[in-house]
């Protein structure tokens, strides 16, 4: 893990959502927009922490969503179109080596993005960007996954 301390912040993010998500939540959508803004104001190396909903085999629409202004569609190509694409969270140290990738912000140097299944489909994927370069590794994805998780069953309602 790039910072030793970013598993513990993990684990208290994760019981802080648990709380909010499970008990106050009342959609999809607010359990999402709770999940950003806390994931964003706790973890200074985000840079930009948001959702984008799968729209068509090729295309995805912004959601709820923390920092500079998004990309309100991403068509055909990216990062975020490449995990909805694998159903596999896909970790890049550095952006600018990644074959098309759609710079929202030209600041954006690394980046992680996590799928968000339901029946095993792909429904969104959770988009956290970076302005340092390499600041997400392996380590990232299983608790970001768990805790991404938690939405699940709001997406029944």
């Amino acid at each position: 893990m790039i910072d030793p301390r970013r598993q513990g912040q993990y684990e208290r993010l994760y019981t802080q959502l648990e709380g909010l998500i499970k008990e106050k939540s009342p959609n999809l959508i607010a359990g999402m927009a709770t999940m950003v803004a806390l994931l964003h104001a706790k973890l200074s190396h985000h840079f930009w922490t948001g959702f984008y909903f799968v729209a068509g085999p090729d295309e995805l629409h912004v959601g709820p969503y923390q920092g500079s202004v998004a990309c309100q569609i991403l068509k055909g190509r990216g990062v975020c179109l490449a995990c909805a694409t694998s159903g596999e969270a896909v970790v890049v140290p550095d952006v600018h080596v990644f074959p098309g990738h759609i710079a929202c912000d030209p600041r954006s140097q690394s980046e992680i993005v996590l799928p968000l299944k339901k029946e095993g489909r792909v429904v969104a994927v959770l988009d956290i960007d970076s302005d340092k370069p390499a600041m997400f590794d392996e380590d990232d994805v299983a608790p970001l996954q768990k805790i991404l998780e938690l939405l699940v069953p709001l997406m029944s309602e």
